[in-house]
């Protein structure tokens, strides 16, 4: 009620000094440089007390959404205000920056994944991979690797080790499966252990470096990453996703028009991503049987496009249609219980599977746990004004989102090693 009281005092302000000003003749106002200065200071004092925050009961009816938050509210603010709003206290704030941090915290683990994971190769040793081995104590090493491998006793010297493997090993795709390529990898890479203590040091750091590029030099014969596109599918629909919620709680103040675009652009991030979020488990643990892949890839894209197409229609904008939203966008988490008890079934002796699981229910208990705050609007509704600016409701879900999102971020680094080793 102060911001009320207090808008009311500058406004009657104003219109004393306006109406001061209209009763003076046009000569003395035109000619006193004091009326000129008062009327300049009449029209700042007016545009102070417009973008003002105002309570709920005086919010046009688009921006009521919420009755048990009753204070610090933008209401059709020009662009330039609200975007400045940014860095200033109100009741959006919060739910404008926990979406936009958890943005950049996509972003950046978007960059980390398309540039590290997995480093499965470091072609650059390769490079030195002759120098290392003038430096190296040839035979000593030769005759450490035909202990370990009795199979290769046609190596003459380690000079033609990198030809040799090469040669012998160009026929490594006939190999059954990625797995047992994958065991010869281990297999070779442990023949210069880190045993050679009757050596010096410097023999030692040779030999170590010896081992990482046979490794390299040979893991791409073994071993081809497997696609990233579902991986990266879920981190676009992620960033998406934060970064329309946040804008729509920027800029929904301005105007009708704007709310409503706003408003749908946010309703299409929660689908995009609940639908990418089926991707990557999908696709990685069906990625040798093609039919179940495409079944279930396409029904989740089906059941997104539909939720979206829902999500556009007027009438389910109201706020009395609130849990109805909610209940949608949690029915299509839902769905993916499906492929994941499928994938137990498989996969059940597989541990990758049942610790992509774990992430996966844990993913589902933090987004089930924000649709139900969202839809319930707890705590505010216990106890209306307490959290008008933080911990109400929507800044919780927004949380849980993030939280959820980065779970599944975790679990589909599993996936990513799981299957560039094991492949079908």
């Amino acid at each position: 009620m102060a911001e009320s009281g207090a808008i009311g005092l500058y406004a009657d302000d104003f219109d004393e000094s306006s109406s001061a000003n209209s009763s003076s003749s046009p000569s003395s106002s035109s000619s006193s440089p004091f009326s000129a200065a008062k009327g300049l200071k009449g029209r700042r004092l007016w545009k102070r007390v417009k973008y003002q925050l105002v309570e709920y009961h005086s919010l046009p009816a688009y921006l009521k959404d919420n009755e048990y938050i009753l204070r610090y509210y933008r209401s059709e603010w020009p662009l330039k205000q609200i975007l400045l709003s940014i860095f200033t206290i109100h009741n959006e704030t919060l739910n404008v920056w926990t979406h936009l941090i958890g943005f950049f915290l996509f972003l950046a683990l978007t960059i980390y994944t398309a540039m590290k994971v997995p480093k499965v190769v470091d072609f650059q040793s390769l490079q030195h991979l002759p120098d290392v081995l003038r430096k190296a104590d040839l035979q000593k090493i030769q005759s450490e690797l035909l202990a370990c491998l009795p199979s290769l006793p046609h190596l003459s010297d380690l000079h033609k080790l990198k030809d040799e493997l090469k040669t012998s090993l160009s026929s490594i795709d006939m190999l059954p499966s990625i797995s047992s390529r994958w065991h010869l990898l281990e297999l070779l890479s442990s023949c210069l252990p880190q045993r050679f203590t009757h050596l010096n040091q410097t023999n030692v750091c040779v030999l170590r470096s010896v081992k990482e590029d046979v490794a390299n030099m040979i893991a791409p014969l073994l071993v081809r990453p497997i696609a990233r596109w579902p991986f990266f599918a879920f981190l676009g629909g992620a960033m998406f996703c934060l970064l329309a919620s946040s804008t729509c709680h920027l800029l929904s103040c301005h105007s009708r028009r704007i709310a409503y675009i706003m408003l749908r652009l946010d309703y299409a991030g929660i689908a995009a991503l609940i639908a990418t979020s089926f991707y990557p488990p999908v696709y990685y643990s069906f990625m040798c049987n093609p039919f179940f892949c495409n079944l279930y890839l396409g029904f989740i894209t089906l059941l997104g496009i539909a939720t979206i197409s829902v999500s556009l229609l007027p009438v389910f904008q109201s706020p009395e249609y609130r849990t109805i939203r909610a209940s949608l966008f949690f029915g299509m988490g839902l769905s993916g219980v499906v492929p994941v008890l499928h994938k137990l079934v498989m996969f059940w002796h597989t541990p990758e599977a049942l610790h992509t699981t774990g992430y996966e229910v844990l993913m589902g208990l933090l987004y089930g746990l924000g649709a139900l705050v969202y839809a319930t609007r707890i705590p505010e509704r216990w106890m209306p004004g307490k959290f008008d600016i933080a911990g109400h409701s929507h800044q919780l879900f927004h949380v849980l989102v993030v939280a959820g999102a980065y779970t599944h971020y975790r679990a589909g680094l599993v996936y990513l090693r799981w299957r560039d080793l094991e492949g079908c």
